[in-house]
């Protein structure tokens, strides 16, 4: 997990077998809703997987890139142009993003 004062980067929040060696998604949410009740959005900027936004309070965007490679550059402005909406509505909103391994790989 890599994190700022308003950016934290993690792994697939995942359930099943894979949450014993991920990010189990309970334990995420339980977390974002701890520390950032309300001012958190989570972007998964995986293509391969997704899972159920209500974890997070439907706040989720899903942005389609392929792991390991480069994102197009229309995912990027759009990426971009959400993060930027969602900062700039109060200045204690954080964002959350992960692709598959979390590596920025």
């Amino acid at each position: 997990v890599f994190s700022t004062d308003r950016v934290i980067a993690m792994s697939f929040p995942s359930s099943g077998k894979q949450s014993f060696y991920r990010n189990p998604i309970e334990e995420v949410a339980r977390f974002l809703d701890t520390k950032h009740a309300g001012h958190y959005k989570v972007y998964n900027l995986c293509s391969e997987k997704g899972y159920d936004p209500k974890y997070f309070h439907y706040r989720v965007e899903r942005i389609f890139i392929d792991d390991h490679n480069v994102p197009a550059l229309q995912d990027m402005l759009k990426f971009t142009a959400s993060v930027r909406e969602w900062m700039s509505q109060d200045e204690k909103n954080i964002i959350a993003i992960h692709c598959k391994g979390g590596k920025g790989e």
